[in-house]
C-alpha cells in the first residue's frame, strides 16, 4: 500500500526540515511526499532540494493558500492513500505511516491522536488532541478529528471532491465532515499519537480566529446536517478544546 503525504509550504525553511525528516525516517518503505509550493520566496526549495530524494516531488508555484495548495495535492498524488502534513509539522514516531497502512487494511478512513507543541526541537507539549471514535452523531456533538492524523483511500478522494475553498480556515473540518457524516465508509481510529503540529499557524492565532473558525464550522454543519442557526457543537467545541488541555495537567 503506497502511502502519499501532501505537504503544503509557503515560506517555511524554519521548519520544512524537521517535516522531510520525519516523513523519510518512517519505515513504511511505500511512501511518497508531494510538496505543493506557494512559490516561497525564503531558503524552503533549497532546503527541500538538499535532501535529493526519490520519494520526494515538488510542484512550486503560485496559490491561493493553503487549501488550495491541497487541493492540486489531491489531483497530483500517486498512492493508494493520501492524508497532508504541513510544513511546520511532523510524524511524532517513524511508525506512524506503518500503522496508518495496517489501519487501512479493512477501512477507507483512519485518524488518530495529534500532540499540539511549542517547536520541534523541544517537543513542549502544550495541548494533548484526542481523537476518540467516531459515532453517528460526532460532529453534531462539537467532535471533529485532528485533520494532519486524517488519511484516506483513494475512493474516497474521488467521492468527497475537493476542500471548499469558501471555507477560509476550516475547510478541512468541512471536507471530513463530508467524508465522515455524508457516506457509509468503514472509518478506524487508531489510538496512538500521529503527527506534532507546531502552534502558531492561522489556525492557532488567537481568540478571534477561533470563533470565526467556529462561525465557520457551523456553517458547514448548517449546509450539510441541517444544524439550527446555533447548535449544541457551537458551545461544545470550545469545550473539548479546553479540556485536550487540562488533560495536560492530571
Amino acid at each position: 500500500m503506497k502511502i502519499s503525504v501532501v505537504t503544503a509550504s509557503y515560506n517555511s525553511e524554519a521548519t520544512i526540515g524537521f517535516t522531510i525528516e520525519s516523513f523519510l525516517a518512517q519505515n513504511h518503505h511505500e511512501k511518497e511526499m508531494l510538496i505543493i509550493d506557494g512559490a516561497s520566496a525564503d531558503g524552503t526549495l533549497k532546503i527541500v532540494e538538499s535532501f535529493r530524494s526519490d520519494a520526494i516531488r515538488v510542484l512550486s508555484e503560485k496559490d491561493a493558500g493553503v487549501y488550495d495548495a491541497m487541493n492540486k495535492g489531491l489531483r497530483l498524488f500517486e498512492g493508494d492513500v493520501v492524508g497532508f502534513l504541513n510544513s511546520d509539522d511532523t510524524f511524532h514516531d517513524s511508525t506512524a505511516l506503518a500503522d496508518i497502512a495496517a489501519g487501512l487494511q479493512d477501512a477507507d478512513i483512519v485518524y488518530g491522536d495529534l500532540n499540539m507543541v511549542t517547536d520541534h526541537r523541544t517537543k513542549r507539549l502544550v495541548r494533548a488532541w484526542r481523537g476518540g471514535t467516531f459515532r453517528r452523531y460526532s460532529f453534531q456533538l462539537g467532535w471533529v478529528p485532528p485533520h494532519p492524523t486524517f488519511y484516506v483511500r483513494g475512493d474516497v478522494v474521488r467521492k468527497v471532491g475537493d476542500y471548499d475553498l469558501s471555507y477560509k480556515t476550516t475547510a478541512d473540518y468541512d471536507y471530513m465532515l463530508r467524508a465522515m457524516a455524508l457516506n457509509d465508509f468503514r472509518v478506524c481510529y487508531l489510538p496512538r499519537v500521529i503527527a506534532d503540529f507546531q502552534m502558531g499557524g492561522i489556525s492557532t492565532s488567537g481568540l478571534g480566529v477561533t470563533i470565526r473558525g467556529n462561525l465557520e464550522c457551523l456553517r458547514s454543519r448548517r449546509v450539510h446536517l441541517n444544524a439550527p442557526p446555533i447548535d449544541a457543537a457551537f458551545f461544545l467545541r470550545f469545550v473539548r478544546r479546553i479540556f485536550q488541555m487540562r488533560l495536560l495537567r492530571t
